[in-house]
């Protein structure tokens, strides 16, 4: 499973290609998709959430475990599979954004790519300053508490 990390700044052209950044890319080369999944973030942020071909495969998954009937499958399923597109990669490692993509996200002549992980983020860069600052600080009003085991060698028993 890809891993992302780092963030990224990189040009937009008029007919909405980007190139994916070449770390992405190469995290990405064993997916059985060449290319990236892509859809607007839905969660209240102004941006495009994307990730390799095999996390929406574990995610669609991970999903079919609930009661395919109930509200909350059919919502979280449409938010994301139903937005979702899957955009190849051409010979230069661009995939092109789709103006509806672009304009949720507010990108219009540069793209910050911001790894989560999994997943990532594409912004507006100032956009996305602005979202990095407000998270900065809320991160340092809290304290962050990890799950004590977070690390240990399960075989080394409870100590």
């Amino acid at each position: 499973m890809p891993l992302f990390v780092g963030t990224y700044e990189n040009k937009v052209d008029k007919k909405g290609r980007v190139s994916v950044p070449a770390r992405f890319r190469a995290a990405l080369s064993g997916e059985s998709f060449n290319g990236i999944v892509a859809y607007p973030a839905f969660d209240g942020i102004q941006a495009i959430e994307a990730s390799g071909i095999g996390w929406l495969e574990q995610l669609s998954g991970r999903l079919n475990s609930l009661n395919p009937f109930s509200p909350g499958h059919r919502t979280l399923a449409t938010a994301i599979f139903g937005r979702s597109l899957q955009l190849p990669f051409d010979d230069e490692g661009r995939v092109i954004l789709p103006q509806e993509f672009l304009n949720h996200a507010g990108i219009t002549e540069r793209a910050t790519f911001v790894a989560l992980g999994r997943t990532f983020l594409i912004w507006d860069p100032k956009t996305y300053e602005a979202f990095a600052r407000e998270v900065g600080e809320q991160a340092a009003r809290e304290s962050v508490r990890l799950d004590p085991s977070f690390g240990r060698d399960p075989t080394e028993g409870g100590r």
